[in-house]
């Protein structure tokens, strides 16, 4: 087994969630243009209504399922792996986050109440939050209560998911997002009651809501690690890309802010690692092939990554113990399905070999553009 640098602050961490990130981003605001130039001829009540249509996760005779899906469960088994500060703490979405909202709770007994103390162990929403960013929501503790009186504790953990939104407001796109989406269904109930004096009131039906529910949650996750991961990656972490000298003719990707309205600059320095490490590695993980993989100029997450070959180069940076029991197999020119298959189900099995078996399905690899990340998220 090899450590592979698989700490949480690695590039392979950075890139393996990026991708999602990127594109759940640009879903969402092409989306909110097609909103916007509705809510002109539409009525104020139906625009809000509209606006929230399209925030929920989409049914699963929906063509954008299979996306949102894959996207669930890449950022589930990210957050699992690497959420926490002491290992491994498995969440769903959105049923463990909703529920794991405070370790103490108050008990009443025959007209007395008291504090139960949950536990050190127990886990947090809260304590996800700190170990990412370094702090703790203003007016909350690690040991919080919540209310005996339900009404109290709604309007209780509103408040606190109202800071949350606030907090990550620092760079984070989550106007869809509403404190009342990621509260617990029998909670919304409650928040719908103490808000019927409001005019224009769109109420969520109780299917509904586990819709907006998740997806809310799912995109308050994505969006927490654009603000507080994301941001780690540096340049400095890079060697000069230019340094080498195959790499001399090869454009460069600009990092400064404005050269990209997809990737941020974080994400171009995890392109630039990738071009390194493939133009590094191709002749040297392939130089006994028939033919060496051509020069790739690699400019998205997406279908540059299809046949399985940047990623086989980035893993024999770290294990080239694995170019003669794995890589060296791979077709270096694929073409067909077949092949592509062949070559990801080789490098799969590589992954398995350093004990990386984190749910990655083989044809993930190769049938979608934007599931080329998985659901391995390091």
């Amino acid at each position: 087994r090899c450590d592979l640098n698989w700490k949480k602050g690695s590039f392979m961490d950075y890139f393996f969630l990026s991708v999602y990130l990127s594109e759940s981003d640009t879903t969402y605001e092409s989306k909110s243009d097609e909103m916007s130039e509705e809510s002109k001829t539409d009525s104020q009540s139906d625009g809000r209504e509209n606006k929230f249509e399209l925030s929920f996760f989409p049914d699963e005779d929906k063509e954008e399922y299979i996306f949102f899906q894959k996207t669930l469960t890449a950022v589930k088994n990210w957050f699992t792996l690497f959420g926490w500060s002491k290992g491994q703490n498995p969440i769903s979405i959105p049923y463990s986050l909703r529920c794991d909202v405070c370790k103490v709770q108050m008990t009443s007994s025959q007209e007395k109440v008291f504090k139960k103390n949950l536990g050190k162990d127990t886990k947090t929403f809260y304590d996800m939050l700190f170990h990412l960013s370094g702090q703790l929501l203003p007016g909350i503790t690690s040991s919080q209560s919540l209310s005996l009186d339900p009404v109290e504790r709604m309007l209780q953990l509103h408040w606190q998911y109202s800071t949350l939104l606030a907090f990550l407001n620092r760079g984070a796109y989550l106007p869809h997002v509403m404190p009342e989406f990621l509260l617990e269904p029998d909670d919304y109930k409650k928040w719908i009651n103490v808000q019927t004096v409001q005019k224009h009131l769109f109420i969520l039906e109780d299917s509904v809501f586990e819709t907006m529910s998740k997806r809310a949650w799912t995109d308050v996750l994505l969006q927490m690690y654009k603000v507080f991961v994301l941001p780690r990656v540096s340049s400095l972490s890079v060697t000069d890309l230019f340094s080498l000298e195959s790499t001399q003719n090869m454009p460069r990707i600009k990092l400064d802010l404005l050269s990209s309205n997809i990737y941020s600059p974080y994400e171009r320095t995890i392109l630039t690692w990738l071009n390194e490490h493939y133009e590094k590695n191709r002749k040297t993980v392939w130089k006994d092939c028939q033919k060496v993989p051509p020069v790739r100029w690699i400019v998205n997450f997406d279908r540059d990554l299809l046949d399985g070959l940047v990623l086989a180069a980035q893993l024999a940076t770290y294990c080239p113990y694995l170019i003669a029991t794995h890589f060296v197999r791979m077709y270096t020119n694929p073409r067909t399905h077949e092949q592509f298959l062949h070559n990801c189900l080789i490098l799969v099995n590589a992954m398995h070999a350093v004990s990386l078996a984190i749910d990655i399905k083989v044809n993930d690899f190769y049938t979608s553009s934007s599931s080329i990340l998985l659901n391995s998220i390091f």
